[in-house]
């Protein structure tokens, strides 16, 4: 086999949180060309994302679940449904997130709580639940978590999202570090700024866009059809060797 052939996900599944729109919908489209059916996880309805996917021939089933109530039984059972309605579980892609902006002396409760709850708690018990599937099919499988460029900076306004995002980072290589031994690769993306609901309002600050733009050295923003590349090579076996990395798909935002 070649290394075309590796990046090949053929008869595998993968169950991808926040599918509806954006890097979701991105990365699904992704693995489903790349050969994977795909089981979309959401809040609010996946049929452009069903669509999409269906035109590369794969399949898709949608789950509506609402990740600020997902603890661990709630997460255990998402799995489950995705084995009963698929057969198997390959892949999880912790993408959903969600952002709340306020100034720090001014953050509320509500805004921190649910932010952390979406972006990493849950991220966490959808691992452990996908991971004992794993361990249970016996062959291994990959955990690709959504982390960020601040993953790496603190941001303005936006504790909470800058906290889970350094959070998920950490996560990912304390989990890869445990799980590495038992063939399943935990590895995370680092986006910077891509056309996203997330983005919308800074994006539309003209003053804010063009000084984000300046700072990119691609000189534009990420489209969610830029992580599909490398969400594949992490759940792939082109990317078995591959274990706690956070790779940047930044357009060059980290090394400027």
């Amino acid at each position: 086999m070649g290394v075309l052939d590796d990046l090949r996900l053929d008869g595998k599944v993968a169950l991808v949180t926040g599918a509806a729109r954006g890097l979701g919908q991105g990365m699904a489209l992704g693995l489903a060309e790349a050969g994977a059916d795909v089981v979309g996880l959401d809040i609010v309805p996946m049929e452009e994302t069903e669509g999409k996917v269906a035109a590369t021939g794969r399949r898709f089933h949608a789950m509506n679940r609402d990740l600020l109530e997902t603890k661990a039984e709630g997460a255990a059972e998402i799995v489950a449904h995705c084995v009963s309605e698929m057969g198997r579980l390959d892949i999880l892609v912790n993408n959903a997130g969600i952002i709340r902006r306020d100034q720090a002396l001014e953050f509320g409760e509500d805004d921190w709580e649910s932010v952390i709850q979406v972006n990493l708690s849950a991220a966490f018990y959808l691992s452990q639940a996908a991971a004992r599937r794993f361990v249970e099919q016996g062959d291994g499988g990959k955990i690709i978590n959504t982390a960020s460029v601040l993953s790496y900076e603190g941001g303005i306004t936006v504790p909470s999202y800058a906290a889970s995002k350094a959070g998920i980072a950490n996560l990912t290589r304390a989990l890869s570090n445990e799980w590495a031994p038992l063939g399943i690769n935990v590895n995370a993306l680092a986006p910077s700024y891509y056309t996203t609901e997330l983005t919308g309002a800074i994006r539309e600050n003209e003053e804010r866009s063009t000084a984000l733009l300046a700072r990119i050295p691609a000189g534009r923003y990420g489209e969610p059809e830029d992580l599909k590349g490398a969400v594949v090579l992490l759940s792939s076996l082109a990317g078995d060797f591959i274990h706690g990395s956070v790779l940047p798909v930044d357009g060059g935002w980290l090394g400027r």
